[in-house]
């Protein structure tokens, strides 16, 4: 309880040195109080920006908070644009733990001290950052790998400064005039889910071993191998990867890598990410990005730390994909009609309007290079947009929207003359077509095949059943059943039928291709 009280004193003490209670008190509904309020501590001089005093303060109070601000830097749609700009700049600035505990943590977690596990193992750490660190050790067997150890009580600090913060949002709902927008409950609860996520290491290992599975024939992509036997919820151990960071374009050129091909790489990594697989990885800043410089391995790209991934259903793609084609067609009545029907705008809203919003935002980006456009600024006006018309930003966008950002950055930083639309919408293009297209009914045909096999054989027990419980007092509900029954058997028979055409179609006409070469040639 002492220990709480102190930490509480501290952001109290942190709160009033950097003038965070005026930035929240101007949104008072009282403007009254908010002058008493500001009065009390008169003896204060705040000139700078509030954005800049809002980031140093999250930096005085640690880790967690610095995390809190990184994630808020992701949600554009409720931060105002500077201090969202201002929060982007937020690193994990924090000294590594002490070797002594990072050889106690892995002893403990795996059952082993690191001499005993690792032929060779490096106390001292390679990186650092507020929930991890990493080593690097060669296993028995002679493969070099890395570690990753999960900094000491961190679960504890996490809870402990996660409760103050549901503290901190109750008062501020009940002061703050914008709170219902901003929906400060509902951010700091999915901060809580992502920093829990986050401490579970062995969520991070499953991550990286599903994005290599779907790029095990990838020439563009390396994810390094997870070595399951080391791995707990507390240490993994990885393949080590050799790279030069992608941010280093000096080394990489005079490597002799390709860096239009390899910016033009990256936007394809990231569309094949969102739209084959519906898994991407959504943390792509150039910390966490490498470049092969290895012969066999040459210009690919190198990804690293896989605690935060972005997911995406069909549903989700479908959308995304109708938005992106329109964009980059100028169809802007589409982009309005989309939001529409998908229920993200509101139903009484005038098509005409959101159009000419959303052409106004998009038009300026079109047929210009990256180094002379900002899809941050665009962005930022499409949700002021949003909240013009009442659209809410989904939530599991922010992540792809995030990770569109970094996607910007890294092109700005590889290939200055890249026009990212032009680059992404072939391939945009030809995944609408696999969907659509033959192909894609074939697949998903294969998709829904062993539910129909599962469904037929039953059909005749099912109508018996329904049959007999016919004359049973709940008729309505047993009439309904039977519908439902006989509805599913006409589903069935339409389908084979198709089936039956399709498959009759194409077997005529490849009879009648033969017939043509065998006596027309003749």
């Amino acid at each position: 309880m002492i220990l709480k009280f102190l930490r509480l004193l501290k952001i109290f003490t942190v709160v009033i040195k950097y003038g965070l209670d005026e930035i929240a008190m101007s949104g008072l509904r009282v403007p009254r109080t908010a002058r008493i309020i500001n009065g009390i501590f008169f003896w204060r001089t705040i000139t700078t920006p509030r954005a800049i005093r809002l980031r140093l303060a999250l930096e005085e109070l640690g880790p967690i908070f610095i995390k809190f601000g990184q994630v808020l830097s992701t949600r554009r749609d409720l931060m105002p644009p500077d201090i969202a700009d201002e929060l982007s700049l937020l690193q994990d600035r924090v000294p590594p733990f002490g070797s002594d505990l990072a050889i106690a943590q892995i002893t403990r977690s795996l059952g082993a001290a690191p001499d005993q596990l690792f032929a060779s193992f490096d106390p001292v750490p390679v990186a650092s950052a507020s929930i991890a660190q990493v080593h690097f050790a060669t296993l028995k067997n002679g493969r070099e790998v890395a570690v990753k150890v999960l900094r000491p009580g961190m679960k504890k600090t996490i809870d402990e400064d996660i409760a103050l913060m549901h503290v901190a949002t109750a008062l501020i709902e009940k002061v703050w005039a914008e709170s219902r927008r901003l929906k400060p409950r509902e951010v700091v609860a999915e901060f809580d889910k992502y920093l829990h996520d986050e401490l579970d290491l062995m969520r991070e290992a499953a991550n990286a071993s599903q994005l290599r599975r779907n790029f095990a024939d990838s020439t563009l992509l390396m994810v390094p191998e997870m070595f399951w036997d080391y791995c707990s919820s507390s240490v993994i151990v990885m393949e080590r990867m050799r790279g030069i960071p992608v941010s280093q374009i000096d080394r990489l050129a005079a490597e002799g890598v390709d860096l239009k091909k390899l910016s033009s790489d990256g936007v394809e990594i990231f569309f094949t990410q969102v739209f084959r697989d519906g898994f991407f990885h959504a943390d792509m800043h150039p910390g966490n990005i490498l470049v092969s410089v290895e012969p066999e391995t040459f210009g690919r790209y190198i990804a690293l730390d896989f605690g935060i991934v972005g997911t995406l259903n069909d549903f989700d793609k479908d959308y995304l994909s109708q938005n992106f084609l329109a964009f980059f067609r100028r169809d802007y009545k589409r982009v309005a009609e989309a939001h529409i029907e998908s229920g993200w705008a509101p139903r009484d809203t005038r098509v005409d309007e959101l159009e000419s919003a959303v052409r106004a935002c998009c038009e300026p980006i079109f047929d210009r290079p990256l180094k002379d456009i900002s899809f941050g600024q665009i962005l930022l006006r499409l949700f002021q947009t949003s909240r013009r018309f009442n659209v809410e930003v989904q939530p599991q966008l922010v992540l792809l929207q995030k990770t569109l950002l970094n996607i910007e950055g890294l092109g700005r930083q590889l290939d200055p003359d890249l026009d990212l639309w032009k680059t992404a919408k072939p391939y945009l293009e030809r995944w609408m077509g696999e969907q659509v297209g033959w192909r894609g009914f074939v697949e998903r045909f294969k998709a829904e095949a062993p539910r129909y096999a599962h469904i037929f054989p039953q059909l005749p027990r099912l109508m018996h059943q329904a049959l007999e419980h016919h004359s049973h007092p709940h008729g309505a509900t047993n009439h309904e059943m039977m519908q439902q029954v006989l509805a599913e058997v006409r589903r069935s028979n339409r389908l084979l039928g198709f089936l039956a055409f399709l498959v009759g179609g194409v077997t005529s006409g490849l009879l009648l291709a033969a017939l043509l070469t065998r006596y027309g040639g003749a």
